[in-house]
């Protein structure tokens, strides 16, 4: 009996000593290897209620890291596959199942390598219908009026059936100092009357999700457009009468200054011609007695023809005795 003891003591060590060894390798499976850094900038992402899970990599030399993501919602404790299981993407996208607008969901990620694993990096609560961004409204088709602008839009996500849409609309002339004005449409054909005619307005538009009572979240405002009313048919026939009457106008004086010329062309004419005259300064010359002895030197020889000068009396004078045929006798 005394030489079974101390074997049953020794027994019973080597039993408590491999439970520790258990422990300490269920422990070490368990518990992330210090070795193995964890994601950084781990955010959702959600655009439209498009919503995806995020993070930057880890960089390891000479290794490609792999990544795991889980999620699970505010009411179960327990986490549930994303699909992302070992993968090389640095995104993960939310599955059906956690796609509700009001559910609370809580995602986490870390990164593999081989038998290392990081730490679980954790998102706080996300619930779509809070925390998406809503992009602007599509705009269709604008068609114009003397006095309105009918907007034809759609949203920027697909609406399910208990959602609530307003669309906030700001519109505004086109001028050096335009005063915005606006109104609220739950319709995707809406009109934006008491407008000036044929004037150039332009608009932004914005929806609004009704998330509560009282509580809306907002999506961003669409790129301005701008359309020119359309002119009325008072105003479009006043114009036509306009350049109707303007263009007898035009006719009628147009006829009337051809006819004026036609009867007073002769008067015209003698106003448009006047008489010619020898300027003063060269009837002083002619008159300049040196100017007289220059012509009496420079006098034709006989049988040459003379020169005609015309004297103030207006008949022509002729200088010494006029030349004999040449090639005949004296009779």
């Amino acid at each position: 009996m005394r030489g079974r003891a101390p074997l049953r003591s020794l027994l019973l060590l080597l039993l408590l000593l491999l439970l520790f060894l258990l422990g300490s390798a269920r422990a070490a499976a368990a518990e992330p290897s210090p070795h193995l850094p964890a994601p950084k900038d781990v955010e959702v992402y959600s655009y439209n209620f498009q919503s995806l899970l995020r993070w930057s990599p880890v960089p390891v030399e000479n290794s490609s890291v792999l990544y795991t993501a889980h999620y699970r919602t505010g009411f179960y404790e327990e986490w549930s596959e994303m699909g992302c299981a070992q993968t090389p993407q640095t995104q993960c996208e939310f599955p059906p199942q956690i796609r509700r607008r009001r559910w609370t969901i809580l995602l986490r990620v870390r990164a593999e390598l081989g038998p290392l694993t990081s730490a679980w990096v954790h998102t706080p609560p996300f619930v779509a219908e809070r925390n998406t961004s809503l992009g602007p409204p599509k705009v269709n088709s604008v068609s114009v009026s003397p006095d309105s602008l009918f907007v034809s839009v759609s949203p920027p996500f697909t609406p399910e059936t208990e959602d609530i849409l307003h669309y906030h609309v700001s519109y505004w002339e086109n001028t050096t100092s335009p005063t915005e004005e606006q109104l609220s449409e739950s319709k995707t054909l809406f009109q934006i009357g008491n407008l000036k005619e044929s004037t150039l307005y332009c608009f932004s538009i914005q929806v609004q999700l009704e998330i509560y009572s009282g509580h809306f979240l907002e999506g961003q405002q669409s790129a301005p457009e701008c359309h020119r009313t359309a002119l009325s048919e008072a105003t479009r026939a006043g114009k036509i009468i306009l350049l109707f009457v303007m263009g007898l106008v035009i006719l009628n004086l147009v006829a009337t200054g051809l006819l004026f010329l036609w009867k007073h062309h002769q008067k015209i004419k003698h106003w448009s011609q006047p008489p010619l005259q020898i300027p003063s300064h060269f009837e002083e010359f002619l008159r300049d007695p040196a100017f007289v002895g220059l012509e009496e030197l420079h006098s034709p020889a006989e049988g040459e023809p003379q020169a005609v000068e015309v004297g103030e009396g207006g008949g022509p004078e002729s200088e010494g005795p006029p030349p004999h045929p040449q090639g005949q006798g004296s009779h």
